[in-house]
C-alpha cells in the first residue's frame, strides 16, 4: 500500500517562495526546505524528484506570485506605465525575488514576457487609444521592458541607489517618450 504524502506540493512551493523572497535562491536545497516546513526531506524528493523538477515548478509558482500583483487597472496607458513600476517595485522590495525570475537563477526567460496574451491585449487598447498601429504598441512595450528591467537589475544587484519615487518618475517619463516617439513615426 502507497504510503498518503501530508506535505502538498502546495505547502512545499509556499515555504520555498517565503525562503526565496526571504533569503535568496542559493540558500534553498532539500535539507534546508524540509527544515523550513518542518518534515522529512520524502515529500520534496517524492514532489519533484530532482532540483531540477524543483526549480521548474518554483519558477512557475514564482512568476505566478509576481503576475498576480501586476493586474489590470482596466486603463491601457496605465497599465503600460505600471509594467514598469512593477519591475522596479519588486526589485526594491522583493530583491531576491527578481534575481531569481529575471537574472538567470529560474527557468524563466525574460524573451517568454513578449508572448504573454495580456501584453497583446494591452497594445490593442494602447493603439486605439493613442491612435497608432498595434506593432507600434507592442513597440512601447518591449522598450519599457528593457528600460524597466535594465533599471530594475541595476537596483536589485545593488548598483544604483535612488528612491522609489524618483525611479517611478523615471518609468512615467520612459513610458511617454515611447510613445510619443511612436506617434512621431505616425507623422512621418
Amino acid at each position: 500500500m502507497a504510503r498518503k504524502v501530508s506535505i502538498s506540493k502546495e505547502i512545499i512551493l509556499e515555504s520555498a517562495l517565503n525562503m526565496l523572497i526571504r533569503d535568496g535562491y542559493s540558500s534553498i536545497n532539500v535539507k534546508t526546505l524540509a527544515s523550513e516546513i518542518g518534515c522529512s526531506t520524502q515529500p520534496i524528493v517524492w514532489h519533484f524528484n530532482n532540483m531540477e523538477g524543483f526549480r521548474k515548478a518554483l519558477s512557475v509558482y514564482a512568476l505566478e506570485y509576481a503576475n498576480s500583483k501586476n493586474k489590470s487597472i482596466g486603463d491601457a496607458a496605465k497599465d503600460f506605465e505600471n509594467m514598469g513600476s512593477n519591475y522596479v517595485k519588486m526589485a526594491v522590495n522583493e530583491p531576491n525575488l527578481f534575481k531569481f525570475l529575471y537574472l538567470g537563477e529560474s527557468s524563466y526567460e525574460l524573451k517568454d514576457s513578449f508572448k504573454d496574451k495580456n501584453n497583446k491585449t494591452m497594445a490593442t487598447e494602447i493603439a486605439h487609444k493613442f491612435g497608432i498601429s498595434e506593432q507600434q504598441a507592442l513597440n512601447c512595450i518591449r522598450n519599457i521592458i528593457f528600460y524597466s528591467h535594465g533599471l530594475a537589475t541595476m537596483v536589485a544587484t545593488g548598483v544604483i541607489k535612488m528612491s522609489q519615487k524618483k525611479m517611478m518618475e523615471m518609468i512615467k517619463q520612459a513610458s511617454e517618450a515611447f510613445l510619443i516617439r511612436e506617434k512621431g513615426y505616425m507623422n512621418e
